[in-house]
């Protein structure tokens, strides 16, 4: 979520939003406690946004999912260090999942606690996963919880279990997401390492768990570790230090990923350093491409860069349209047919709402469904494959639902 300071916000939007990083970072953030406009839809859109629990304000909201066999609640990550549960048919709610706020660092921009994943069998086991930042040393930590057999009260905080941590050098480009793949898998996000322009060249590094898409098996443990490498991972026989976990690497910050229902795919959103934002279909061993090139265009060199190789995204837009993607998911419910299949995804600093179909290949044009006024940190999915997206900024989870 780094928002270039030259960005212009558009009419109507909060404007009280505070400096929190310095500029010579080459990076400005924003923080919470502002309230965002309405959304307005554009004049093709076929998709507006519902507000669920309208009388609920969540504190800068990052993170929502479903619980699996919880009758339809969700729970929604405030990025203090909250996880809250609510019914989105309520009016109100939100009573505390987890809190954890006594381990998390928030720094006021990207750090936090992030995202949250539930384990395959939650159902039985009662186990989920959390990725939150901290310090002393500064770096990511994944944990493990386990919830109440019964009922819907908090998950004991003090019964936590670190499973993995990775040193962070800088306060941004955490990536932040874990999610469960169809293999019963964790995958885990992480950025470069922050600061500008990959300084350390994380991005290119198979020995760093930086700049990557980690794959992990939680269920089992290899001698010194809390979880094992799975053995068909690219690199998990690799020598010479790479590091096992990557499942795919050359990301600068993929804030959000997702795999879509239907078909397994693994899609994230990449977050762009000077002109481009990217989405990519994840390739397992793949290089994506960073700090080589940032989108299709060579970054680093600035020309004559060596693609032979690389992963390029398959969609992107420069600063025109926006200044920090945020991923979404492949949209697989009912209530929308004519978006099944298509990957929907948003920019936090200009608050458009995309989507590309994913039955195509190469590289697609985005397709603006609804300029929203919000600050979109998150997507999403309900029990039924309906989507949900978060505005960090006012607090509110909103339903994408047809046009009427």
């Amino acid at each position: 979520m780094n928002i270039d300071p030259m960005m212009p916000r558009r009419p109507g939007t909060c404007r009280r939003w505070k400096i929190l990083l310095a500029v010579a970072l080459g990076l400005v953030w924003f923080g919470a406690g502002c309230r965002s406009t309405a959304p307005v839809a554009n004049a093709q859109a076929k998709v507006s946004l519902r507000r669920v629990l309208p009388e609920t304000t969540f504190r800068r909201p990052v993170h929502l999912a479903a619980v699996p066999g919880g009758g339809g609640d969700l729970v929604v990550v405030e990025q203090e260090g909250v996880i809250r549960r609510f019914d989105p048919g309520a009016r109100r709610g939100g009573r505390v999942f987890l809190d954890i706020r006594d381990r998390v660092a928030t720094g006021g921009g990207e750090e936090g606690l992030l995202s949250v994943a539930f384990h395959p069998g939650y159902r039985k086991n009662r186990r989920f996963y959390v990725y939150y930042s901290a310090h002393g040393p500064r770096r990511s930590v994944i944990a493990g919880f386990r919830a109440p057999f019964s009922g819907r009260g908090a998950a004991d905080p003090s019964l936590g279990s670190m499973v993995l941590e990775a040193p962070q050098p800088f306060a941004n480009h955490n990536g932040g997401q874990l999610a469960f793949g169809p293999d019963g898998m964790l995958y885990i996000g992480l950025g470069d390492g922050g600061a500008g322009g990959d300084p350390y060249g994380n991005g290119q590094n198979l020995r760093t768990l930086l700049g990557a898409i980690l794959r992990i098996d939680v269920d089992r443990r290899d001698v010194g570790r809390k979880y094992a490498i799975p053995p068909d991972n690219p690199f998990a026989r690799a020598a010479g230090g790479i590091r096992g976990e990557i499942w795919a690497y050359g990301l600068r910050n993929p804030w959000r990923f997702s795999f879509d229902s239907a078909t397994g795919e693994l899609y994230a959103a990449d977050v762009g350093q000077n002109a481009l934002e990217e989405v990519h279909r994840i390739v397992k061993g793949g290089n994506h491409g960073w700090n080589t090139m940032e989108g299709t265009s060579c970054f680093r060199p600035p020309a004559g860069c060596q693609k032979r190789g690389l992963i390029l995204p398959i969609s992107q837009y420069g600063r025109s349209m926006g200044r920090s993607i945020t991923g979404g998911f492949v949209y697989r419910g009912k209530a929308i047919r004519a978006l099944r299949g298509h990957y929907l995804f948003a920019d936090y600093a200009s608050g458009h709402l995309w989507s590309i179909p994913t039955q195509r290949r190469g590289l697609q044009t985005p397709r603006l469904l609804l300029r929203t006024g919000l600050a979109v940190s998150s997507f999403g999915t309900g029990a039924r494959g309906e989507l949900y997206l978060l505005d960090h900024g006012g607090g509110g989870i909103y339903r994408i639902v047809p046009t009427r």
